[in-house]
Parts: C-alpha cells; structure tokens; sequence
C-alpha cells in the first residue's frame, strides 16, 4: 500500500505542474488586466502604466510565469490586487467554508443516493420504482443553478421558510450557541441540496444496479434458504456488497462539488472559494484566480487520489496488479 500510495503522489505532481501553467497561460490570453478597472478619462495612462510596472505585469509572460511559479512552490501565493492583503490569509478564510458546504452535499449524495437506489432494487419495477427512476432522470439532467434559484423563490421568497442567502444572519453574533448552529444549518441547507441533488440521482441509479446484481447472486439464495429474514439478506448481505463500488466514488465526487460550487456558492452569497473566484475573475485579480484555480486542481488531484486509495481498499487485487505492472 505505501509504494502504491508514493507511485500516485509521484503521478500527481506533473498534473499540478500542467494545470497550473494552463491556468496561467489563459489568464494572460485573456483581454484586460487588473488596471483595466482604471481605464477612466480622468486618470493620466503614465499613471496606468506606473501601476502596471509596480503590479510586474509590464514584465515578459515567460518572466512572470517564471516568478510565479517560484513563489508559488515556496508557499507564497501573493497579495490580492483587489483586497490588497495576503492570499493565503484569503484562502484561509474561504476554504473552509467550501469545505464545509461540499461535506454536507455529499453527505447528500450519498445518504440519499444509497436510500433511494436500495428502495428502488427491493421494490423493482414498482410505483415507487418508476417514479423513482424519473425523478433520478429528471435531478441528474437538471442544472444545479436553476435547481437552486427555484429553491431559493419557494422556499425563501414563497413559504419564507430559509434564508435565502449568506452563511449566517445578520444577528448570529448575538444568538445562543443552541440557535447558532440551528442558524447555520438554516442557511447550509438549500445551497447543500442544489450542490448535491444532482449527484444523489447518479449514486441512486448505482446503487439500484449494483443491488439488483446482488440479490440475484447465490450466496443470497442461500441465505434465504437458511431463513433469514428479508430484511437481514439484504441490508446486512446484498447492501455490504452493492456498497463497494459506490466507496470508490466518494473520490470522484469532490471535483465535481468544487467546481458546481462556483455557481452555487455565487447564487447563495456563500463566502466559499468558488464565489471568491468569480470575484476575482470580474475584478481581474490575476494572483486570486490563479491561486484559487490552483488550489481547485489540488482538490480534484485530491480526490483522484483518494478514489484510487479506497478502490485498493475495497478490492485489494488492485494492488496486486499495480505491484505486478
């Protein structure tokens, strides 16, 4: 485990090399720069071009690329031009909140996905399987934005049930700590779903398939023979097994909830990462995007990294076959 755990931190690095030198090449492809939110009649183009100059943008790409990048493996992301204080400090602040709202969509995910895709195998071409099956259809196709902007007109505008935006209310500061976390929750709910509706849908239909392989397999007919209820030859037999290849997706889930977070996170006012790059991106902060995009490619290494790690986990002759190779 520990050699195939090093050859794929090995793999990793050449990934984050190129996605990072990509990123930087198609922000510099872009038209403007950050002084282009100073292009106004009143103020002298010598003045621009000082600001320029200060920023090093008047310096050649491979230059700047070049100094980037050395600083970048250095741990030093760079200072804001908008909010003008470290990156890092930035990052900091923002992570953990995208962190938090991706823990609680794939706890969505997953929760749901796996409830539904059992209900659907055990009631197999039921009502409540083809309503199921429609609804999954529907959610997968549908997109994670409008889903969120039709949950934020019912729920918050309609019923005024939940908030509709932010991370907290205006008086969290002031509220008991039982009522604080009732708070968050309020606010995390609708962002959570719209993130992971989507996502449940796909584990659902897994996980309906990889049940229906199961309970058609012997070791259930004998389990059954011996006189086990229903509910033990499925739950603590069937379910175990159908289980196994709906792990190795937790991995592959994380780069999809960073980048629905962008949307979802600008759509709920959420203080995340993604709506921190959007920010960014309009206000041409060039040392943000590319140290947030940057981070984004870490995350999705990340969990390329951990998809592959439970899938030796859970069939070891993976690792076989990788020793053998």
């Amino acid at each position: 485990m520990t050699g195939f755990i090093i050859k794929r931190t090995l793999q990793a690095i050449p990934i984050l090399l190129g996605a990072s030198t990509l990123i930087f090449l198609l922000m510099h492809a872009a038209p403007g720069d950050p002084t282009s939110m100073y292009l106004r009649p009143d103020i002298d183009p010598v003045v621009i071009e000082q600001m320029r100059k200060n920023l090093g943008l008047d310096q050649p790409v491979h230059v700047q690329y070049v100094r980037w990048l050395s600083s970048f493996a250095t741990g030093d992301f760079g200072y804001s031009f908008s909010q003008k204080r470290p990156i890092v400090d930035i990052i900091k602040d923002t992570l953990p909140n995208t962190m938090l709202l991706s823990g609680i969509a794939l706890l969505v995910i997953f929760a749901v996905g796996v409830v539904i895709g059992t209900i659907q195998a055990v009631r197999q071409y039921s009502w409540i399987d083809n309503v199921a099956t429609i609804g999954a259809f529907f959610f997968y196709s549908m997109p994670s934005f409008w889903f969120g902007l039709m949950l934020i007109l019912l729920l918050s505008y309609k019923l005024q049930w939940l908030p509709a935006s932010q991370m907290t209310s205006v008086n969290f500061e002031f509220l008991p700590a039982s009522e604080q976390w009732l708070d968050r929750l309020k606010h995390l709910l609708m962002p959570a779903v719209a993130l992971g509706i989507g996502g449940a849908a796909s584990v659902a239909r897994y996980m309906r398939s990889g049940m229906l392989e199961q309970v058609r397999q012997d070791y259930v007919r004998t389990a059954r023979a011996k006189g086990l209820s229903e509910r033990v030859v499925i739950f603590k037999h069937a379910m175990r097994n159908a289980l196994i290849p709906i792990i190795t997706l937790l991995g592959l889930y994380l780069p999809f909830l960073v980048g629905g977070a962008v949307l979802i996170e600008t759509i709920f006012a959420w203080p995340g990462i993604g709506r921190l790059i959007v920010t960014a991106i309009f206000q041409r902060d060039y040392p943000v995007v590319l140290a947030t995009a940057f981070v984004s490619a870490i995350v999705v290494v990340l969990g390329s990294f951990i998809a592959d790690v439970l899938y030796t986990v859970v069939d070891p002759r993976v690792r076989v076959d990788e020793g053998e190779a």
